[in-house]
């Protein structure tokens, strides 16, 4: 039992990435502690599915003479790709993001999220 546990330590790891960054996301009132979080959160996912796609003793998806043809031998590649695509889109996603918050901290003066909705209310 403990050694299979021990043999998951990639997936209580990134557990425990996505707890800290849910905390991040939903415990904190600073806007940029907020987008920090949605970024540990982000990766915390990238880790999960491209620990998910690893198989032991597979080799990387170019066929060899010396191991066949079986693709019970080889990598799929696909989730790679996809989070190689997911990256790209959150890091256009993080910089929207630090935009909006230097755009709301030069309006506001702050970035805490209680005073920005305080003044929202007086307007």
């Amino acid at each position: 039992m403990g050694e299979e546990l021990l043999g998951r330590y990639p997936y209580f790891l990134t557990a425990l990435l996505l707890v800290v960054g849910l905390y991040g996301m939903l415990g904190k009132r600073n806007l940029l502690k907020k987008l920090i979080g949605m970024t540990v959160f982000q990766t915390a996912i990238f880790l999960f599915f491209i620990q998910g796609a690893t198989k032991q003793g597979a080799t990387l998806p170019i066929l060899d003479p010396r191991w066949g043809t079986d693709p019970a031998r080889y990598i799929n590649p696909l989730p790679h790709v996809l989070i190689l695509t997911a990256i790209v889109v959150a890091v256009a996603i993080t910089g929207v993001s630090f935009a909006l918050v230097l755009t709301i901290y030069r309006s506001h003066g702050t970035l805490d999220e209680e005073a920005i909705l305080e003044q929202g209310r007086k307007r």
